[in-house]
């Protein structure tokens, strides 16, 4: 990403990143068209930082921006739906369109999804200023609380890996830098992702519900633990906790609070369906399904997935992970076969190798910590990769490595 100094070399216009009073605001290349218009609005507003942000905004966690300024083609219905899909998302980040075009059910269909506003292309003058000062009053007016994404990791059944995949990803794109990144493990019952991380001190959702009080205002990055890569994690209870003891409105509180406080967080979910497990699935930017490659596992796998489309939450927001992949299944269960069960494709194959990953889990450590370099180490990666929803061609560099 560009900076102000970077995008605007000669206008000298922003306050220092780190002040407080400083809103970032993403511009997609070509969405308003040259750096003139840029330069000379820009000094009517020194408290806001132009960045640029690459064309797949689409995919890109935007929660570091105050708002992103994003163009949209009339004559290009998928542009328009995309980014109606986008701005579904649970998010504090603002949205502002610019349209090529003059369509005024279209422009009354992306206000409705949520874009603050929509300005004709090419835009103008008079009318950045105008909106960049609705913007700064109503930032300041209705300052951000959630801003991070949830990516929600759902199990086929028992015995998957889930959780271990869970802890090694979360690892792995904490370890990169750049993020925030939490791991909770709300599998109240059987969840052991503070034994896998080696952090046994770590609190629990169990522990913040004892001490009372709202959990959207508990200041996460102060009471979790810390693993070695960076990341946080809110762990399992120390006890079994009954599944029907948590709220839907005390998961939405918590989940409130994580996209405040990280840009990332995973929640490892109980293979039950509750009310508040659903609330999460229906919060979550993503879903990760991950499944064994045996008949009964993607036979559970359908059904989990035939339970999604029932929600709405099939298709582009569900990532579909087999994990611990062997040559055994392979020989008796093939990819093809098992995609053809499941009517859909299955977007990555986890190998098996239980020596390095056993050895992760026992030492808390990255799989890459224990053997770096090997097809398990490289697999994590490239489900990191999508985990944070990079692009196509980041991924099919690093699997062609």
């Amino acid at each position: 990403m560009l900076g102000v100094k970077s995008l605007l070399p000669r206008a000298g216009l922003a306050a220092a990143p780190e002040s407080k009073n400083v809103l970032r605001v993403g511009v997609v290349a070509g969405a308003l068209g040259n750096l003139k218009l840029i330069r000379v609005v820009g000094e009517l507003f020194p408290e806001v930082v132009f960045e640029n942000i690459a064309k797949d905004w689409l995919r890109q966690p935007l929660g570091d921006y105050a708002a992103v300024i994003v163009p949209v083609a009339w004559d290009c219905p998928d542009s328009i739906s995309s980014a109606i899909e986008r701005m579904a998302r649970p998010s504090s980040t603002r949205i502002i369109v610019v349209f090529d075009g003059v369509d005024v059910a279209t422009t009354h269909r992306l206000v409705r999804a949520g874009a603050v506003d929509v300005l004709t292309a090419p835009v103008t003058e008079s009318a950045l200023v105008v909106c960049l000062e609705r913007l700064s009053g109503d930032v300041q007016n209705n300052p951000a609380q959630e801003s991070g994404e949830i990516v929600a990791i759902l199990k086929s059944g028992g015995g998957v890996g889930a959780t271990t995949l869970a802890c090694q990803c979360a690892a792995v794109i904490a370890s990169r830098g750049g993020y925030r990144v939490c791991l909770a493990d709300l599998d109240v019952q059987c969840g052991d992702a503070a034994v896998q991380l080696d952090l046994p001190r770590s609190a629990s959702i169990a522990d913040l519900l004892a001490l009372g009080g709202n959990l959207e205002e508990t200041q996460f990055q102060e009471v979790l633990g810390a693993h070695g890569s960076g990341l946080r994690l809110l762990a399992a209870p120390q006890d079994i906790m009954g599944l029907e003891s948590i709220s839907t409105q005390q998961i939405e509180n918590l989940l409130s609070g994580l996209r405040r406080d990280f840009q990332l967080t995973l929640v490892d979910l109980p293979p039950a369906w509750t009310s508040w497990t659903t609330s999460v699935l229906n919060r979550a930017d993503r879903i990760v399904l991950v499944t064994g490659l045996t008949v009964p596992h993607i036979q559970r796998a359908k059904r989990q997935l035939a339970t999604l489309a029932s929600l709405n939450l099939e298709n582009a927001s569900v990532l579909l992970a087999c994990n611990q992949v062997g040559s055994e299944q392979q020989s008796s269960l093939s990819q093809k076969a098992a995609e053809r069960a499941l009517g859909r494709s299955i977007d990555i194959m986890i190998p098996e190798d239980r020596r390095v990953m056993t050895s992760a889990s026992n030492q808390g450590l990255e799989v890459r910590q224990v053997k770096r370099g090997g097809k398990l180490d490289s697999a994590l990666g490239v489900l990191a990769d999508l985990i944070v929803d990079r692009s196509q061609g980041v991924i099919a560099r690093r699997g062609a490595a």
